[in-house]
């Protein structure tokens, strides 16, 4: 496809290359989607049919990279498009993140996620103890991560949250289920507290502003 936009003007950056260029750069660059009059806008072009040549330019970008078996196309997300990796390569780009998302685990992050994961479910003030320092602020990271959830309260005064890990966790760390946690000095595998009633039901979403809240009073 040709670049039939007319684009000579002096607020039209590289207005001399053609036009799916210049929208591929645009997709790859951006972390987000981008719509076509944001595109318009970017690349300093008016005309008309520019919305329709965008989408034309899109057209011959996902052919060629059909036709070159590329691991990408261009898709529509969110109101406007977006480089993506193909659906049959999810599973090798998952295990990408999740390695990305284990390696920026702080130590104490780490830590106390290794206290949960053999001692569960377990009290904050447990993991205090055991890590000699306050654990609220690590306990909220990793609920915001979707790593640890709150599973039930301890039969004792004031009836504290007792703190699980999640299917998410398991999945960050290539665990089938808990089974096959390493054997590690010092960290018995066995529950601390008994949950005063039946686990509360919750998602492995990141808390809501009440259950953070309560966690922090602790």
């Amino acid at each position: 496809m040709s670049d039939s936009v007319s684009t000579e003007n002096s607020g039209t950056p590289c207005a001399t290359l053609p036009l799916e260029q210049r929208v591929e750069a645009l997709l790859f660059a951006s972390e987000r989607s981008l719509s076509e009059t944001k595109m318009k806008t970017i690349l300093g072009i008016e005309d008309d049919g520019a919305t329709k040549q965008i989408k034309e330019a899109i057209d011959v970008l996902n052919t060629a990279y059909d036709d070159g078996s590329r691991a990408f196309r261009i898709e529509r997300i969110a109101g406007g498009y977006r480089v993506m990796t193909r659906e049959e390569l999810a599973p090798l780009v998952s295990r990408l993140h999740a390695e990305r998302q284990q390696q920026k685990l702080s130590q104490a992050a780490l830590e106390t996620l290794s206290i949960l994961a053999y001692r569960q479910p377990v009290m904050r003030a447990e993991i205090e103890v055991i890590r000699g320092v306050a654990a609220g602020d690590v306990l909220r990271g990793l609920m915001e991560r979707r790593l640890v959830k709150i599973v039930g309260r301890a039969e004792e005064l004031g009836r504290p949250m007792l703190y699980g890990t999640t299917k998410e966790f398991l999945s960050v760390f290539g665990l089938a289920n808990l089974k096959d946690l390493p054997e590690v000095q010092g960290l018995v595998r066995e529950p601390s507290w008994k949950p005063a009633a039946p686990e509360v039901e919750k998602t492995d979403e990141a808390p809501d502003s009440t259950e953070v809240t309560e966690q922090t009073a602790e």
